[in-house]
């Protein structure tokens, strides 16, 4: 059993009898999620690594047979996406909602919570960096806490964490009340 003692007061996973093994308890804030989550999504690349094309699609059909080549992974090609663009779109909504319950765990629910997540695509190739930039707007919460609770949600965020490979991930949050 795991005990994340970083969010203990707001997410607390219950340890799993042995019965239920594959089943946990999640608190955020006054929500309970029950159950483990499972996202699926599918890739075909068809053809070489510069001259071959492919998709990405997921079930709830968001993502339909996406093209992506290796113009639009490497180079410059703004029709098509790539696994990294997916992977900041990802991170940016993972981190905004996290933050979002965090706030109002502290009873400082944000009206709005904007977040960019951009990803560097570096030598190897590998991602060597995520640069998060948020902005949020959150009554009654002061700068300096806006701050603590962001840097808070960067580290807890189940997209932070599957990233921790990520030699930089830097956070960029400014409050604007």
């Amino acid at each position: 059993v795991i005990i994340f003692s970083l969010f203990s007061r707001l997410f607390a996973f219950s340890p799993p009898s042995p019965a239920k093994m594959n089943t946990r308890v999640l608190r955020v804030a006054p929500v309970v999620v029950r159950g483990v989550r499972f996202a699926s999504a599918s890739a075909e690349w068809n053809g070489t690594l510069k001259q071959g094309k492919g998709t990405i699609s997921v079930p709830s059909k968001v993502l339909n047979s996406s093209p992506f080549t290796f113009v639009s992974r490497f180079e410059k090609d703004a029709a098509k996406t790539n696994p990294e663009e997916l992977i900041g779109a990802a991170h940016a909504g993972c981190f905004s909602m996290f933050l979002g319950a965090v706030l109002e765990g502290d009873k400082t629910p944000a009206k709005s919570i904007k977040t960019t997540a951009e990803v560097t695509l570096g030598d190897g190739p590998a991602i060597t960096k995520i640069a998060l930039k948020c902005v949020g707007v959150v009554p009654g919460c002061d700068a300096k806490k806006f701050q603590e609770t962001a840097l808070k949600a960067k580290e807890g965020c189940p997209i932070s964490k599957a990233l921790a490979g990520v030699a930089t991930i830097t956070l960029d949050a400014k409050l604007e009340n």
